[in-house]
């Protein structure tokens, strides 16, 4: 067994040893609303429940020399977001929306997604996707550097409608199978759902 001391690798060093560990990782694919309405969209592996009363999920950002990326900085100013599951259907067309383009440009330009209007809130949400969540958000946390220059910004959002295709839906479960959800493993790899198997809880 290596012993590694996170004190003595560089960030990057550590990156690497988080996103090779801790797979598969599930991805948020966000839509946001800028201030001037254009519609933000990206993927994000950094991403989990928190709570299923209230239903709270977290999407961690991570800045750039400081700086809020535009997800994080819409969400924040507008109190709004999407949440879409990342299925094997669109996990091509969502890997385009990861490119670095200004704020003021759509992601959703470099791709064949289609923009659909929300129930609550005002943020669109992507028609293709199998299950999307309208959120607003519950609170922001400064992730670690100083309150000058955080090194990630980390959102809680409230689940205030969910959008379900009928195919997954199956006695108010979700059939995991027929979603087919795509998940980030280091790189440049991603994952399939691959093999499922059952054990007991013990009681």
């Amino acid at each position: 067994m290596i012993s590694i001391d996170p004190n003595t690798q560089s960030e990057r060093d550590i990156y690497k040893l988080l996103i090779g560990s801790v797979v598969p990782r599930p991805i948020a694919f966000v839509t946001t609303l800028s201030e001037e309405g254009v519609l933000n969209a990206a993927p994000f592996s950094y991403f989990s429940i928190l709570s299923s009363n209230p239903p709270l999920l977290s999407v961690s950002v991570q800045r750039k020399q400081g700086t809020a990326k535009d997800t994080a900085r819409n969400a924040m100013q507008s109190g709004e977001l999407v949440i879409h599951i990342v299925d094997e259907d669109i996990v091509h067309a969502v890997n385009e929306t990861a490119a670095n383009l200004p704020p003021h440009e759509s992601e959703l330009v470099l791709t064949h997604l289609t923009p659909t209007a929300s129930e609550v809130v005002n943020v669109p949400g992507i028609l293709e996707c199998k299950i999307r969540m309208e959120c607003m958000l519950d609170q922001v946390v400064s992730l670690n550097g100083t309150d000058q220059m955080p090194a990630a910004d980390l959102l809680i959002a409230r689940v205030v409608r969910f959008h379900v295709a009928e195919e997954l839906y199956e006695h108010g479960r979700i059939n995991a199978a027929k979603l087919k959800p795509v998940s980030r493993m280091a790189g440049n790899i991603y994952s399939s759902l691959g093999e499922m198997f059952t054990i007991e809880r013990p009681v």
